[in-house]
């Protein structure tokens, strides 16, 4: 049996993995879970699965935790912080970790997985984002296997041949592929006028109309930062360029992506909108389970439409082309900022308008470095943290 650890088990990944595993029980079995400040929801997880590990990523949720195991007598133990993510990611009874937690704040346990060898199915595009080639070394060097969750970056996948597995990858044109299209919703604002968008509360931002996603994602579709990191990040997964990459607004989201070869074949990928199909995919590779996902109705969807985003609707994907050509620490810089702005935005202190305004502001303030070590890395994204808050509070 397949060990699995999943990092971010509370969220809407690492409960779609959990449900995706309990139709293959005499496959995997559940290692260790993990989760921020959600107390209860992971001591119900540990109640049904009874890892050997629960790890809260706040030391005070840990002890909270560790006192409700204990009376409910189970033996799970409960471990706290990056120390503890990073244990139950590279133990050796761990063959698989499901890499889910949201932002920076899950770039050093999933590092320390690709360093143990592990199959990392990465959900957490910040943690490639931030740490570009060094993480990609990390995969190639220890012999890890890197399989994206992302359902875009599961399409190409799917529809690229099978040497673009995250290891020394070679180039899209000696594949025969002229571009990747990597669809995009559009978000809920896709038809609201440009004017009116400084206006967007936190609720209808986090209606998404197809996914079902936690708030901060769900924020970053509606800015469509979400596609400028999805971008940055399959620039690393497929070792390519932003200009091999159009990014297609497709508001049925059933095509999740496209490959386009130079033959003029077009590759897709199609499905019902649930995550537990690229989960179910990373989870089984080579081979396909079952993911528990209704079948395409394709007579039911009936139609199928596309247009080109409109960057002055969406500077945030314009940003984060700019941020891949330039290298370095610019696309830590981007991500810590988008995650600052985000927050405030969440929290009623900045206008939805004024997030790629923050962005743009600290990416123009912090000078980019070569990004060859996690401590540059770690540097340049705590100074932008401080940048991007300063640059709200003058906003307000």
């Amino acid at each position: 049996m397949i060990g699995v650890t999943i990092l971010g088990s509370t969220g809407t990944i690492g409960v779609n993995t959990l449900d995706v595993i309990a139709k293959h029980k005499q496959a995997f079995y559940v290692t260790a879970l993990t989760a921020n400040r959600n107390v209860e929801g992971l001591f119900d997880q540990c109640l049904q699965w009874k890892p050997t590990f629960a790890v809260m990523a706040d030391e005070d949720a840990a002890t909270r935790l560790a006192e409700k195991i204990k009376r409910a007598g189970i033996e799970t133990e409960v471990l706290a912080g990056i120390s503890g993510l990073e244990h139950v990611s590279e133990m050796p009874s761990v063959d698989y970790v499901m890499a889910a937690i949201v932002g920076a704040a899950g770039l050093l346990p999933t590092l320390a997985a690709a360093k143990a060898g592990k199959r990392v199915m990465l959900a957490n595009k910040e943690a490639l984002v931030m740490s570009g080639q060094l993480f990609m070394d990390a995969v190639k060097n220890n012999n890890a296997e890197l399989l994206p969750i992302d359902s875009e970056h599961n399409a190409i996948f799917q529809s690229m041949p099978e040497c673009y597995l995250g290891q020394g990858l070679p180039g899209l044109s000696s594949a025969g592929i002229n571009k990747i299209l990597l669809t995009a919703s559009g978000g809920p604002f896709r038809g609201m006028p440009v004017a009116d968008l400084e206006h967007v509360t936190p609720e209808q931002a986090v209606a998404h109309p197809n996914w079902v996603m936690g708030r901060k994602i769900s924020v970053d579709s509606a800015t469509m930062m979400n596609k400028g990191l999805e971008v940055i990040e399959a620039c690393w997964l497929f070792n390519t360029k932003p200009n091999q990459i159009d990014v297609v607004i497709h508001p049925e989201s059933v095509i999740h992506s496209m490959v386009q070869y130079n033959d003029g074949s077009v590759l897709a990928q199609l499905g019902n909108p649930d995550m537990r199909t690229p989960i179910a995919y990373a989870l089984g590779w080579p081979e396909r389970i079952n993911s528990g996902v209704a079948d395409l109705d394709l007579f039911d969807i009936a139609q199928l439409n596309f247009e080109r985003p409109d960057l002055t609707r969406y500077p945030c994907l314009r940003l984060a082309n700019e941020v891949m050509e330039a290298g370095g620490t610019k696309t830590t810089i981007l991500n810590a900022a988008n995650e600052v702005a985000v927050e405030s935005f969440l929290s009623g202190d900045l206008k939805f308008s004024d997030i790629p305004v923050v962005i743009d502001q600290t990416l123009t303030g912090i000078i980019g470095k070569p990004a060859d070590s996690i401590s540059t890395i770690l540097e340049a994204d705590f100074e932008s943290r401080e940048f991007a808050m300063t640059s709200i509070n003058k906003l307000n």
